[in-house]
């Protein structure tokens, strides 16, 4: 496995907080990092994967086996499954306490956040911290792999580790079918995996646009609601991203309509039959699909507070990707898969509409350098450092 970025905070959440929940898509390494964190710290640990009968037969009575473990962390997979777990763990976190057990009760792990989330928020409010375990970035492949090797197989583990192409590709098909014949049914949706796949397909071909329930509902032959209920399905599951427009008050006419992004571009590229890089770049969406990967590798430094946007009016002014870092400062950023970036006349105009006075452009080349007095050209992953840079300052 390769080493995550977030472990560290995973392991000061446990250290500070007696419950803690590590959300992330499946197949995206959670397990593992929860059993490498488990067996290297000093108290023992219980692992349920709560999908196995043979663990949840261990939960018959879950207030008694969980009461054994005192003393233990329990890393509890899947939680979603079991909701009716919930308020027994605020139980069980309070006797702790009482007892002066005061941190690394219990780890949860989830691969659909709302009701995980919502389940957690209800019972656990004050008692557990939530920590993202997103795809592998550019920060975290080894040295001898190239960035543009992540971009084509995405940032599934195995798919980014596999020995070829061709058996990456397969790979994150296999992984498609089982979320369309497996996981989705499991959490209850009746929605035909066929219908869903072709929904699926046709949001990777619109990569980054802006939500059109009207078109998609057309092309499916369902109506506008069902979009909708389909899209908050794949947001759940955190496989795709609605990148919500900037709704402050300027004096402009806004776009006040979200752009989705399917948020592996392996998965974008497995959806598209894309094999090789040489025929991804042949392909219209390969101006999207890097726009994509590179809004998940920057929001991927993102605390949970900074809250991302992307700005757009009616007169054509626009920024890829606006970040509000405290109310007084925020950065915008172009994307361009471009060696010889251009930016047009909206940027600008979209940079003096919000007054911003930092600006970059992330392109796939190795250089950083100026553009003007506020536009700086860089690299992803040194626009990755520069917003870690930034948020090591206290937001104000």
């Amino acid at each position: 496995m390769l080493p995550r970025l977030i472990e560290p905070l995973l392991l000061q959440s446990l250290n500070r907080s007696p419950a803690v929940a590590l959300l992330g898509p499946r197949q995206v390494g959670k397990t593992t990092l929860a059993r490498r964190l488990a067996a290297a710290g000093a108290k023992p640990s219980v692992y349920l994967d709560l999908e196995r009968p043979s663990d949840r037969a261990k939960l018959r009575d879950p207030e008694l086996y969980l009461r054994a473990q005192a003393g233990r962390l329990v890393i509890l997979d899947e939680i979603q499954r079991v909701p009716s777990l919930f308020p027994l763990l605020r139980g069980l976190i309070d006797d702790r306490r009482a007892a002066g057990e005061k941190t690394g009760h219990f780890l949860l792990l989830g691969s659909a956040s709302l009701d995980l989330v919502q389940g957690a928020s209800e019972s656990l409010a004050g008692r557990i911290a939530y920590v993202d375990l997103g795809i592998l970035t550019v920060e975290e492949i080894r040295k001898k792999d190239h960035p543009d090797t992540l971009w084509l197989r995405g940032g599934f583990p195995e798919s980014f580790l596999a020995g070829s192409d061709a058996e990456s590709l397969i790979w994150r098909e296999d992984f498609i079918a089982s979320y369309l014949e497996r996981d989705i049914p499991a959490l209850g949706p009746r929605v035909p995996a066929e219908t869903l796949r072709r929904f699926w397909t046709m949001l990777a071909h619109n990569q980054g646009q802006m939500l059109n329930a009207a078109k998609l509902a057309s092309g499916l032959g369902v109506t506008g609601p069902t979009i909708t209920r389909y899209v908050d399905l794949l947001i759940d599951l955190m496989l795709v991203r609605a990148l919500r427009p900037y709704s402050g008050t300027i004096g402009k006419r806004l776009v006040k309509t979200p752009k989705i992004f399917v948020r592996d571009s392996g998965l974008v590229h497995a959806l598209l039959s894309l094999e090789t890089l040489d025929a991804l770049q042949g392909h219209p969406v390969v101006g999207s699909s890097w726009e994509g990967f590179v809004i998940e590798n920057l929001l991927n430094v993102l605390p949970r507070q900074v809250i991302p946007s992307f700005y757009r009016t009616a007169a054509g002014a626009e920024i890829d990707l606006l970040l509000e870092i405290s109310p007084k400062k925020r950065i915008a950023i172009e994307i361009k898969r471009s060696l010889s970036p251009v930016l047009s006349k909206g940027f600008y105009q979209a940079c003096a509409d919000l007054n911003i006075q930092e600006s970059y452009v992330v392109y796939p080349g190795t250089e950083a350098y100026p553009l003007s007095k506020t536009v700086q050209i860089l690299p992803l992953k040194a626009m990755m450092a520069k917003l870690r840079q930034e948020l090591l300052r206290p937001l104000v």
